[in-house]
């Protein structure tokens, strides 16, 4: 894997690269609270398969990219970050992945830019429309998310987050990350600005805009042990996506799927690119 420094307008972002670079470009999102090697096993299969992929750290989780106001991390401007990032590689067109947050910036992505995405392949996270519909229809979707509204508090989450070697931090993993990566995503989320900056997303305040239905070529890929995300809004996505879609449910897996299943993630993703190989 090769290390990359992408220069946007909005500033560097820290990224990590695989396979040749004349192969299909496909770009992942990482969400909270990890950063852009959450991806490696999918990155491997990527580049095993002739691919070239790259995995930044977002807005805030790079150093180089992380302004201090709750403000600059509305989805439109970490939508223009997606954009700006391809453009700095030189992608067209390119496939897109997201896990948690950076799901959420894939759906609006795709929906923002439909002639740049050429897929669409969500992890966890349901359309936000989707999501909206549950959050009002559905108490098991309200209670799931009331940690949203906690996490806005500030400086006090940090604060709690960070405390007794982050323990409430690391208890987000509930098991399920590898150690070793767990450490890592740790260690650059405890440095001065970093959490904060991340935290920043849930604190930015709603989308300007409405989010209508994607038309690329979709897969949602779904886990029923997902704490923040239920079974209403996964449902519920399949009237969000009006081109091609495929829905798949991992069983007895939690939130954390691209380390906790990587190769029932990787199997799923190669699978859907392949299908659309001529889109």
């Amino acid at each position: 894997m090769t290390e990359l420094s992408i220069a946007t307008g909005t500033g560097v972002f820290d990224a990590i690269a695989v396979g040749p670079p004349e192969g299909r470009p496909v770009l992942l999102l990482h969400g909270f609270p990890q950063t852009g090697p959450v991806w490696r096993r999918q990155l491997e299969a990527l580049a095993a398969r002739g691919h070239r992929a790259v995995a930044p750290d977002q807005r805030g989780y790079s150093p180089g990219a992380r302004p201090e106001r709750p403000e600059d991390y509305r989805m439109d401007l970490l939508v223009d970050d997606v954009t700006a990032i391809a453009d700095a590689l030189g992608w067209a067109s390119f496939d897109l992945v997201g896990h948690d947050w950076g799901g959420a910036v894939a759906w609006w992505t795709a929906h923002a830019h439909p002639g740049r995405v050429r897929t669409l392949t969500v992890v966890s996270t349901p359309h936000p429309g989707a999501l909206a519909t549950a959050l009002r229809t559905d108490e098991d979707q309200r209670e799931r998310s009331r940690y949203m509204i906690d996490w806005r508090e500030t400086p006090a989450t940090e604060e709690r987050m960070l405390a007794h070697d982050a323990r409430v931090l690391r208890g987000l993993y509930a098991g399920k990350v590898p150690p070793e990566h767990a450490e890592t995503y740790l260690r650059r989320l405890s440095r001065p600005g970093a959490l904060t900056a991340a935290l920043n997303w849930y604190r930015a305040g709603r989308q300007g805009a409405a989010i209508g239905a994607v038309e690329v070529p979709t897969l949602y890929v779904w886990s029923t042990g997902d704490s923040a995300f239920g079974p209403a809004a996964a449902r519920e996505t399949e009237r969000w996506v009006e081109g091609p879609y495929r829905f798949e449910t991992l069983r007895d897996v939690s939130h954390w799927v691209p380390e906790e299943a990587p190769e029932a993630l990787n199997r799923l993703l190669l699978d859907h690119l392949r299908a659309h190989d001529a889109h």
